[in-house]
């Protein structure tokens, strides 16, 4: 915790802030011209989709698959996944935030002849309701449902209720043509990740997709929640690879209990075992 979240924590803190974003446009590598939107806030980072991610999406995804992407955020993974599947893919991306919701379904918005991103404004959660996230700083910037975690941990003082849906549910009540197609799910949920997991097993039981999953900081998690995701991944029987999103080799060493935490933080990529 930063010391200025801990008197935002004490009931010091200033009114939230939301920032705009400019549209701006990029040529990438091997796929051309791409627009997205730049969000204002001082601690975003580029949603400028980089052309290796690409290229290591496209050696396990295809034109014309499904992905869902859970804490899209400003839309810097769901645009790279969405150039990977292309137009005749589909990327349902979800984000709770008001105050980056926007950035996103602009984003989506951008390149018509190249992506089909379908925005929702919506949380991941084991049942359908109201769900409150929480964030360290005004503009909202980086946040979500610190399970378990006291706030002295996470210094989280900003409050938003947002709607959560089920996943399964919603893909069958709005998504049925989609339902059994889903070929990766990625989720960073700053350690919810393993519950919104938990909440799709039968999905994942039956359309056995690839797995990208952040493997939220281990100050900020509940006791051993790392153990508990990776004996996730081996009951649904995949095998779990540190990911190196701008690098060639992409799968990097694979992870079990020996270097589970040897890094503060970082995304796993996940593989049935059928495939690999």
């Amino acid at each position: 915790m930063k010391f200025v979240e801990f008197f935002y924590l004490l009931g010091f803190k200033p009114k939230p802030l939301r920032y705009g974003f400019e549209v701006e446009t990029h040529e990438i590598d091997e796929v051309g011209e791409v627009a997205v939107a730049r969000w204002l806030h001082p601690r975003a980072y580029s949603a400028v989709p980089d052309p290796q991610y690409i290229r290591n999406l496209r050696r396990f995804l295809h034109e014309g698959d499904v992905a869902i992407d859970v804490g899209a955020h400003i839309g810097d993974s769901t645009l790279p996944i969405a150039l990977a599947v292309g137009r005749s893919g589909v990327v349902l991306a979800f984000e709770p935030n008001p105050f980056v919701f926007p950035v996103l379904e602009k984003t989506a918005s951008l390149n018509p002849d190249r992506t089909n991103i379908v925005p929702l404004q919506l949380a991941v959660t084991e049942s359908d309701g109201p769900v409150v996230f929480k964030y360290p700083d005004r503009g909202h910037c980086n946040g979500g449902i610190h399970e378990g975690v006291s706030r002295w941990v996470h210094g989280s003082a900003y409050r938003v209720s947002v709607e959560g849906r089920n996943l399964e549910r919603l893909l069958r009540d709005q998504f049925p043509a989609l339902a059994d197609r889903i070929r990766f799910i990625k989720t960073d949920a700053e350690g919810y990740d393993l519950t919104i997991l938990e909440s799709v097993r039968e999905l994942i039981r039956r359309c056995r997709p690839f797995l990208q999953i952040e493997v939220f900081n281990a100050t900020k998690s509940r006791p051993g929640y790392r153990q508990r995701l990776l004996a996730f991944v081996r009951e649904m029987d995949y095998r779990a690879y540190r990911v190196e999103e701008r690098a060639p080799e992409f799968l990097a060493e694979e992870i079990d209990d020996a270097n589970l935490f040897n890094r503060k933080s970082f995304d796993l990529f996940c593989v049935p075992r059928e495939r690999r």
